[in-house]
Order: C-alpha cells, then sequence, then structure tokens
C-alpha cells in the first residue's frame, strides 16, 4: 500500500485556539515511521498554506472565517485528489474538522459522492442558520451532504461529496436541536454512545461497513475527541464517556479488515492541551491500525 501524509494545520472553523499544531505534533509521533514498518510506502507533502485569525476577516459570523476555510479545503482538495491519481491512500492531519470539506471534496472530485465514517462525540451536522455558534468545525458533513449553502460550494469540488446512505456517525454524545432535525430530515445512521454501549463498537462499525461498501470511495473521518478525554486529553472540545482505548482500536482494525480504506483524516489533536503528546502517540497507533497493524 501507498499513502501520501498531507498537513492542513487550519484552526479557524474552531472555538479556541492550538489544533493548528495537530499535524506537527502527529509527524513528531512518529506516523510516517509507523506506517513505514507495516510496509506503507509514505510520503509526505508538507503542509497546506494556511491563514491565521489576527490576520483573517471573520465575515459572516454565522459562519466565521468561511471564505478563509474554503480556500484552504480547495488546496486540500488539490493535494487529495493528486494523492488519488497517483494511487495513494490520502492521509490527511488537521487542524480542526472544518477541514473535512477539503478531504471530501478532493475524493469526490475524482470519484464522485461517496462514504465516511464518522467518528465524533458531535454531529458536524449544523449549518449556517442552525448553528449555535458559528464554528465552521460543526457544519463540515452537513455542508458535504449538500445542505450548508451556496457558501460552500466551490469549483474545487461538486456537492453532495457524500451519498447519505452511506453516511455513518459512529460514538456521537452531543448534538444540537439543528442537527438532531437535519438527522431525521436525511434518515442519518448515527451511532450514539448508547446505542454502542448497547450493541457494541464491533456491531456498529461493522454495520457501518456493510452501508459503505461499494461506494465510490470510503473515508475514515477521525475526530480524536471521539474519544473519551481520559485516553485523548489533548482535544478542543471533550465530551465524557466517549470510546476507550480499546474501542477505538478494534473500529481501525475493523476498517483494516474490511480493506475498504479510501482515505484516513485525524482532526482535533491539541498540542496545548495535551499530555506530553499522548493523544497524537495515540492518533499514531489508530492509523497504524486502521493499516493493519496485528499484535498476532
Amino acid at each position: 500500500m501507498k499513502a501520501a501524509i498531507i498537513g492542513a494545520p487550519l484552526d479557524l472553523g474552531a472555538g479556541r485556539r492550538g489544533v493548528d499544531m495537530g499535524p506537527s505534533a502527529i509527524r513528531y509521533a512518529g506516523l510516517e515511521e509507523r506506517l513505514s514498518a507495516l510496509g506503507v510506502e509514505c510520503v509526505d507533502r508538507g503542509n497546506v498554506a494556511s491563514p491565521v485569525a489576527e490576520a483573517t476577516s471573520e465575515d459572516d459570523p454565522r459562519a466565521r472565517f468561511l471564505p478563509a476555510i474554503r480556500e484552504t479545503c480547495e488546496r486540500i482538495a488539490g493535494l487529495v485528489g493528486a494523492a488519488l491519481d497517483e494511487g495513494r491512500v490520502p492521509i490527511v492531519l488537521g487542524g480542526d474538522h472544518s477541514i473535512a470539506l477539503g478531504t471530501l471534496g478532493g475524493l469526490a472530485s475524482r470519484r464522485g459522492p461517496g462514504a465516511v465514517l464518522w467518528f465524533d462525540a458531535h454531529g458536524d451536522l449544523n449549518t449556517p442558520e442552525t448553528t449555535p455558534s458559528g464554528n465552521v468545525h460543526g457544519m463540515p458533513l452537513a455542508a458535504s451532504l449538500g445542505r450548508g449553502g451556496r457558501a460552500f460550494e466551490s469549483p474545487a469540488w461538486s456537492l453532495p461529496a457524500v451519498e447519505r446512505e452511506r453516511v455513518s456517525v459512529i460514538g456521537a454524545r452531543e448534538l444540537d436541536p439543528g442537527e438532531r432535525a437535519l438527522i431525521g430530515d436525511l434518515g442519518l445512521a448515527v451511532h450514539t454512545m448508547s446505542e454502542l454501549d448497547r450493541r457494541g463498537i464491533e456491531a456498529v462499525v461493522s454495520e457501518a461497513l456493510e452501508r459503505a461498501a461499494g461506494a465510490r470511495f470510503v473515508h475514515i473521518s477521525l475526530d480524536m475527541d471521539g474519544l473519551d478525554p481520559e485516553v485523548a486529553p489533548g482535544v478542543g472540545t471533550a465530551v465524557r464517556g466517549g470510546l476507550t482505548y480499546r474501542e477505538a482500536h478494534l473500529a481501525m482494525e475493523l476498517v483494516a479488515d474490511a480493506g475498504l480504506l479510501s482515505c484516513l483524516e485525524i482532526v482535533e489533536v491539541n498540542p496545548i492541551l495535551d499530555r506530553q503528546n499522548a493523544t497524537a502517540a495515540l492518533a499514531v497507533e489508530l492509523a497504524a491500525s486502521a493499516f493493519g497493524a496485528k499484535t498476532l
């Protein structure tokens, strides 16, 4: 297998600073070395240029910094598309979750709308009309489904970038009213932590992979706040009661076993809030599991 590492040090979509250092933290934790040890041929494409809040206009308070975020996502989409052209699996390192607009846009620009397994404490299904905060990292899945409005459109991609019947949100435990309404409207498969507690991670992820099978692409978007903050403390929007260390690894192992992985995205690592780079180190190990690392 061949992979391309793409850094997206963007934090304009988040409510607090620090996730722009996530790509560096994950690289420092040894991502390329770990994957190379598994036989994955890696190239690192560096970081896309990303503006900083102090030098950027907020623009619309209902979708803060969206023009700058969209431009950054266009650069991400270009690198993701180029990786696919080379027969490589893109590994996109965030940055906040707004970068998923570019990742999914790049995938869809080459292959058409596909599938996504969205591991997250949040739905990221708000729109500028429903958002309680104006933070765009709470909107990328809605936007990728074509429900974000014209401000999310770009010549770099077509929307929707994902098929709603092939979307699975896994680990949700904090949803806003507008997100609940959109989930009901679209009939999205949103697997809450309560469901995971009752059914188990294997059943839920296996069902999500079955839903994704046959799609033009299968993207794994891993927000590290999907894990419990006891094991992933370095995230900007921590919510108690998330995936355990072993649940997260099993989820990634099931992804590897299915052989469907087209692209991996790891977001919301905030080194400022971390303990000795533990969250970035865990991100590396989860990436290894997604690429087939085994104990035996």
